[in-house]
Protein backbone atom coordinates (compact mmCIF):
# COMPACT_ATOMS: atom_id res chain seq x y z
CA UNK A 1 0.00 0.00 0.00
CA UNK A 2 2.62 2.70 0.95
CA UNK A 3 5.11 1.60 -2.23
CA UNK A 4 1.18 2.27 -3.57
CA UNK A 5 1.17 5.59 -2.61
CA UNK A 6 4.27 6.77 -3.22
CA UNK A 7 4.39 5.28 -6.54
CA UNK A 8 1.29 7.82 -7.29
CA UNK A 9 2.50 10.58 -5.86
CA UNK A 10 5.59 10.31 -7.98
CA UNK A 11 3.58 10.40 -10.98
CA UNK A 12 1.55 12.81 -10.11
CA UNK A 13 4.65 15.19 -9.57
CA UNK A 14 6.19 14.08 -12.63
CA UNK A 15 2.69 15.44 -14.28
CA UNK A 16 2.71 18.59 -12.85
CA UNK A 17 6.58 19.41 -13.73
CA UNK A 18 5.87 17.99 -17.19
CA UNK A 19 3.02 20.66 -17.82
CA UNK A 20 4.64 22.82 -16.05
CA UNK A 21 7.65 22.77 -18.00
CA UNK A 22 5.83 23.02 -21.77
CA UNK A 23 3.67 26.22 -19.99
CA UNK A 24 7.35 27.81 -18.94
CA UNK A 25 8.53 27.08 -22.32
CA UNK A 26 5.33 28.32 -24.07
CA UNK A 27 5.83 31.91 -22.33
CA UNK A 28 9.52 32.01 -22.90
CA UNK A 29 9.23 31.65 -26.77
CA UNK A 30 6.56 34.39 -27.00
CA UNK A 31 6.99 37.78 -25.81
CA UNK A 32 6.33 38.04 -22.18
CA UNK A 33 5.33 41.48 -20.81
CA UNK A 34 5.00 41.01 -17.36
CA UNK A 35 6.65 42.63 -14.74
CA UNK A 36 8.04 44.11 -17.51
CA UNK A 37 7.63 47.86 -19.22
CA UNK A 38 6.05 48.00 -22.09
CA UNK A 39 6.24 49.88 -25.18
CA UNK A 40 4.63 51.33 -28.26
CA UNK A 41 7.59 49.93 -30.06
CA UNK A 42 7.63 47.14 -32.43
CA UNK A 43 10.03 44.60 -30.60
CA UNK A 44 13.22 44.15 -31.56
CA UNK A 45 14.26 40.24 -32.78
CA UNK A 46 16.37 38.43 -30.57
CA UNK A 47 19.96 38.11 -31.96
CA UNK A 48 20.85 34.95 -32.94
CA UNK A 49 23.51 32.69 -31.36
CA UNK A 50 26.74 32.41 -33.00
CA UNK A 51 27.24 29.67 -35.44
CA UNK A 52 29.85 27.53 -34.76
CA UNK A 53 30.70 23.83 -36.72
CA UNK A 54 28.94 20.78 -34.33
CA UNK A 55 30.15 17.86 -33.95
CA UNK A 56 27.55 15.54 -32.82
CA UNK A 57 23.84 16.42 -33.37
CA UNK A 58 22.47 18.00 -29.58
CA UNK A 59 19.35 19.02 -31.02
CA UNK A 60 16.98 16.15 -29.87
CA UNK A 61 18.42 16.52 -26.19
CA UNK A 62 16.95 20.40 -25.90
CA UNK A 63 13.53 18.59 -27.24
CA UNK A 64 14.07 16.11 -23.90
CA UNK A 65 14.71 18.81 -21.69
CA UNK A 66 12.21 21.33 -22.71
CA UNK A 67 9.42 19.41 -21.34
CA UNK A 68 10.35 16.16 -19.97
CA UNK A 69 8.51 13.23 -20.27
CA UNK A 70 7.30 10.90 -17.01
CA UNK A 71 9.73 8.34 -17.89
CA UNK A 72 12.57 10.80 -18.31
CA UNK A 73 11.98 11.39 -14.54
CA UNK A 74 12.28 7.90 -13.67
CA UNK A 75 15.18 7.71 -15.68
CA UNK A 76 16.64 10.92 -13.96
CA UNK A 77 16.16 9.83 -10.81
CA UNK A 78 18.05 6.61 -11.43
CA UNK A 79 20.97 8.49 -12.91
CA UNK A 80 20.59 11.10 -10.20
CA UNK A 81 21.00 8.75 -7.09
CA UNK A 82 23.85 6.52 -8.26
CA UNK A 83 26.30 9.86 -9.62
CA UNK A 84 24.97 11.62 -6.35
CA UNK A 85 26.27 8.56 -3.91
CA UNK A 86 29.45 8.11 -6.21
CA UNK A 87 30.42 12.10 -5.76
CA UNK A 88 29.12 11.64 -1.46
CA UNK A 89 31.61 8.33 -1.71
CA UNK A 90 34.73 10.62 -3.11
CA UNK A 91 34.14 14.06 -1.58
CA UNK A 92 33.54 13.24 2.11
CA UNK A 93 35.02 9.80 2.74
CA UNK A 94 37.95 9.50 0.41
CA UNK A 95 38.84 13.07 0.99
CA UNK A 96 39.35 15.65 3.61
CA UNK A 97 36.33 17.91 3.00
CA UNK A 98 35.52 20.76 4.76
CA UNK A 99 32.21 22.56 4.13
CA UNK A 100 31.65 26.30 5.44
CA UNK A 101 28.11 27.99 5.67
CA UNK A 102 26.67 24.54 4.34
CA UNK A 103 23.51 25.35 5.54
CA UNK A 104 22.84 28.31 3.35
CA UNK A 105 22.85 25.95 0.45
CA UNK A 106 21.05 23.40 2.07
CA UNK A 107 17.84 25.96 3.28
CA UNK A 108 17.70 27.37 -0.03
CA UNK A 109 17.45 24.33 -2.08
CA UNK A 110 15.13 23.14 0.56
CA UNK A 111 13.12 26.22 2.19
CA UNK A 112 12.61 28.98 -0.38
CA UNK A 113 9.59 30.35 -1.51
CA UNK A 114 8.00 28.47 -3.72
CA UNK A 115 8.42 29.49 -7.48
CA UNK A 116 11.24 31.67 -6.83
CA UNK A 117 14.57 30.42 -8.39
CA UNK A 118 17.73 29.24 -7.29
CA UNK A 119 21.03 30.71 -9.09
CA UNK A 120 24.05 29.08 -7.76
CA UNK A 121 27.29 30.21 -8.94
CA UNK A 122 31.31 29.20 -8.37
CA UNK A 123 34.70 28.87 -9.73
CA UNK A 124 35.70 26.16 -12.00
CA UNK A 125 38.95 24.29 -10.84
CA UNK A 126 38.21 20.58 -12.66
CA UNK A 127 36.12 18.75 -14.10
CA UNK A 128 34.66 16.97 -11.11
CA UNK A 129 33.33 20.27 -10.17
CA UNK A 130 30.26 19.23 -10.76
CA UNK A 131 28.87 16.24 -9.44
CA UNK A 132 31.78 16.37 -6.90
CA UNK A 133 30.43 19.73 -4.99
CA UNK A 134 27.58 18.53 -4.49
CA UNK A 135 28.39 15.31 -2.86
CA UNK A 136 28.56 17.59 0.55
CA UNK A 137 24.46 17.85 0.12
CA UNK A 138 22.80 15.17 2.17
CA UNK A 139 20.97 12.06 0.29
CA UNK A 140 17.76 13.31 0.63
CA UNK A 141 18.67 16.34 -2.02
CA UNK A 142 21.87 14.82 -4.12
CA UNK A 143 19.96 11.67 -4.93
CA UNK A 144 16.43 13.77 -5.78
CA UNK A 145 16.22 14.50 -9.28
CA UNK A 146 13.01 16.99 -8.39
CA UNK A 147 15.78 19.22 -5.58
CA UNK A 148 19.07 19.08 -7.49
CA UNK A 149 20.38 21.19 -10.02
CA UNK A 150 19.94 21.84 -13.35
CA UNK A 151 23.81 22.69 -14.72
CA UNK A 152 25.35 23.97 -18.39
CA UNK A 153 28.06 21.28 -19.59
CA UNK A 154 30.33 21.50 -22.33
CA UNK A 155 29.07 19.85 -25.67
CA UNK A 156 32.55 19.26 -26.94
CA UNK A 157 33.39 17.27 -24.05
CA UNK A 158 30.30 15.76 -22.43
CA UNK A 159 27.74 15.52 -25.67
CA UNK A 160 30.39 13.11 -28.35
CA UNK A 161 27.76 10.06 -29.26
CA UNK A 162 24.37 8.81 -27.81
CA UNK A 163 25.39 7.42 -25.18
CA UNK A 164 27.49 10.08 -23.24
CA UNK A 165 24.55 12.31 -23.98
CA UNK A 166 21.85 10.07 -22.90
CA UNK A 167 23.98 9.83 -19.24
CA UNK A 168 24.54 13.61 -19.13
CA UNK A 169 20.97 14.53 -20.51
CA UNK A 170 19.49 12.36 -17.34
CA UNK A 171 21.55 13.59 -14.75
CA UNK A 172 20.18 17.43 -15.49
CA UNK A 173 22.98 18.58 -17.25
CA UNK A 174 22.52 21.20 -20.44
CA UNK A 175 24.50 21.02 -23.53
CA UNK A 176 26.73 24.09 -23.61
CA UNK A 177 28.26 25.50 -27.10
CA UNK A 178 31.33 27.53 -25.98
CA UNK A 179 31.98 30.16 -28.26
CA UNK A 180 28.13 30.73 -29.43
CA UNK A 181 27.02 33.44 -27.49
CA UNK A 182 25.03 34.11 -24.83
CA UNK A 183 21.61 34.03 -26.85
CA UNK A 184 21.95 29.85 -27.90
CA UNK A 185 19.60 27.27 -26.25
CA UNK A 186 21.51 26.14 -23.38
CA UNK A 187 21.25 29.88 -21.95
CA UNK A 188 17.55 29.68 -23.05
CA UNK A 189 16.80 26.50 -21.37
CA UNK A 190 18.15 27.81 -17.93
CA UNK A 191 16.11 30.61 -17.79
CA UNK A 192 13.17 28.41 -18.73
CA UNK A 193 14.14 26.39 -15.66
CA UNK A 194 14.46 29.84 -13.28
CA UNK A 195 10.73 30.18 -14.72
CA UNK A 196 9.80 26.96 -13.22
CA UNK A 197 11.32 28.12 -10.14
CA UNK A 198 14.02 25.39 -10.34
CA UNK A 199 17.55 25.55 -9.25
CA UNK A 200 20.74 26.17 -11.73
CA UNK A 201 24.01 26.03 -11.16
CA UNK A 202 26.71 28.30 -13.50
CA UNK A 203 30.29 28.13 -13.63
CA UNK A 204 30.69 31.78 -15.39
CA UNK A 205 33.94 31.40 -15.46
CA UNK A 206 33.21 29.78 -18.75
CA UNK A 207 35.61 26.24 -18.15
CA UNK A 208 37.88 25.16 -16.48
CA UNK A 209 40.33 27.21 -15.05
CA UNK A 210 43.73 25.84 -15.00
CA UNK A 211 45.71 28.29 -14.29
CA UNK A 212 43.68 29.70 -11.45
CA UNK A 213 43.94 33.40 -12.66
CA UNK A 214 41.12 35.83 -11.98
CA UNK A 215 39.33 35.90 -14.93
CA UNK A 216 35.96 38.34 -16.16
CA UNK A 217 33.17 36.17 -15.86
CA UNK A 218 31.10 35.57 -19.00
CA UNK A 219 27.83 37.60 -19.53
CA UNK A 220 25.61 34.66 -20.18
CA UNK A 221 24.84 34.22 -16.09
CA UNK A 222 23.87 38.22 -16.60
CA UNK A 223 20.95 37.10 -19.18
CA UNK A 224 20.20 34.10 -16.99
CA UNK A 225 19.40 36.23 -14.18
CA UNK A 226 17.91 39.41 -15.66
CA UNK A 227 15.57 37.57 -18.07
CA UNK A 228 14.30 34.81 -15.65
CA UNK A 229 10.59 36.21 -15.23
CA UNK A 230 11.43 36.11 -11.11
CA UNK A 231 14.12 37.38 -9.61
CA UNK A 232 16.05 34.72 -8.46
CA UNK A 233 18.22 33.93 -5.48
CA UNK A 234 21.54 34.21 -6.13
CA UNK A 235 23.93 32.17 -3.89
CA UNK A 236 28.05 32.51 -4.63
CA UNK A 237 30.62 29.25 -3.82
CA UNK A 238 34.12 29.10 -4.14
CA UNK A 239 36.26 26.22 -3.21
CA UNK A 240 39.48 25.16 -3.28
CA UNK A 241 41.46 21.53 -3.79
CA UNK A 242 38.70 19.98 -6.26
CA UNK A 243 41.75 19.82 -9.00
CA UNK A 244 44.20 17.76 -6.58
CA UNK A 245 41.21 15.23 -5.78
CA UNK A 246 40.77 15.27 -10.23
CA UNK A 247 44.25 16.59 -11.47
CA UNK A 248 44.05 18.36 -14.87
CA UNK A 249 46.73 16.42 -16.43
CA UNK A 250 46.64 12.73 -17.90
CA UNK A 251 45.99 10.03 -16.77
CA UNK A 252 42.80 11.70 -15.16
CA UNK A 253 42.55 9.36 -11.88
CA UNK A 254 40.25 10.46 -9.07
CA UNK A 255 42.66 10.95 -6.05
CA UNK A 256 41.94 10.51 -2.11
CA UNK A 257 43.08 11.80 1.11
CA UNK A 258 43.58 15.40 -0.63
CA UNK A 259 42.51 18.37 1.12
CA UNK A 260 39.03 20.02 -0.17
CA UNK A 261 37.62 23.20 1.17
CA UNK A 262 34.01 24.85 0.00
CA UNK A 263 33.09 28.01 0.94
CA UNK A 264 29.41 28.87 0.57
CA UNK A 265 28.81 32.97 0.43
CA UNK A 266 26.07 35.26 1.49
CA UNK A 267 23.36 35.26 -0.91
CA UNK A 268 23.82 38.16 -3.41
CA UNK A 269 20.91 40.79 -2.89
CA UNK A 270 20.33 42.22 -6.10
CA UNK A 271 16.37 42.33 -5.92
CA UNK A 272 16.44 46.23 -6.02
CA UNK A 273 19.31 46.69 -8.43
CA UNK A 274 17.58 44.81 -11.43
CA UNK A 275 14.50 45.77 -10.88
CA UNK A 276 15.65 49.32 -11.26
CA UNK A 277 17.02 48.03 -14.34
CA UNK A 278 13.93 46.74 -15.46
CA UNK A 279 12.12 50.06 -14.21
CA UNK A 280 14.68 52.25 -16.67
CA UNK A 281 14.41 50.00 -19.54
CA UNK A 282 17.95 49.23 -19.49
CA UNK A 283 19.01 47.11 -22.48
CA UNK A 284 19.66 43.75 -22.28
CA UNK A 285 23.25 43.52 -23.49
CA UNK A 286 23.96 46.48 -20.78
CA UNK A 287 22.35 44.80 -18.20
CA UNK A 288 23.56 41.67 -18.35
CA UNK A 289 27.05 43.09 -18.27
CA UNK A 290 26.41 45.41 -14.92
CA UNK A 291 24.55 41.88 -13.25
CA UNK A 292 27.82 39.72 -13.80
CA UNK A 293 29.93 42.72 -12.58
CA UNK A 294 28.06 42.83 -9.47
CA UNK A 295 28.75 38.66 -9.36
CA UNK A 296 32.43 39.35 -10.32
CA UNK A 297 33.32 41.88 -7.42
CA UNK A 298 31.31 39.12 -5.14
CA UNK A 299 33.51 36.10 -6.49
CA UNK A 300 36.91 38.47 -5.76
CA UNK A 301 36.38 38.84 -1.86
CA UNK A 302 34.85 35.07 -1.54
CA UNK A 303 37.76 33.66 -3.14
CA UNK A 304 40.29 35.56 -0.83
CA UNK A 305 38.18 34.02 2.21
CA UNK A 306 38.10 30.83 0.77
CA UNK A 307 41.89 30.97 0.11
CA UNK A 308 42.68 31.69 4.08
CA UNK A 309 40.58 29.28 4.69
CA UNK A 310 41.79 26.75 2.71
CA UNK A 311 46.00 27.39 4.07
CA UNK A 312 44.86 27.20 7.30
CA UNK A 313 43.86 23.96 7.37
CA UNK A 314 46.57 21.06 8.04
Amino acid sequence: MLLSVAGLNLCGRMRLLNRGSCIALARIQKPCTAGYPTSSKKPQPQPQPQQLAMGYNIEWIFQRLRCPSGLWYIASQIAITAVGLFAKFVLVFLNRTVVYNRERLINLIAKRPAGVPLVTVSNHQSCFDDPGLWGVLPVRYVCNTFKIRWSMAAHDICFTNKYHSTFFMYGKCIPVVRGSGVYQDAVNLCIQKCALGHWVHVFPEGKVNMTKEEMRLKWGVGRIIYESPRIPIILPMWHEGMDEVLPNTEPYVLKWGKKVTLNIGQPIDLQDFIQDLKDRKVPEPEARKLITDKIQDVFHHLRKETEELHKKRL
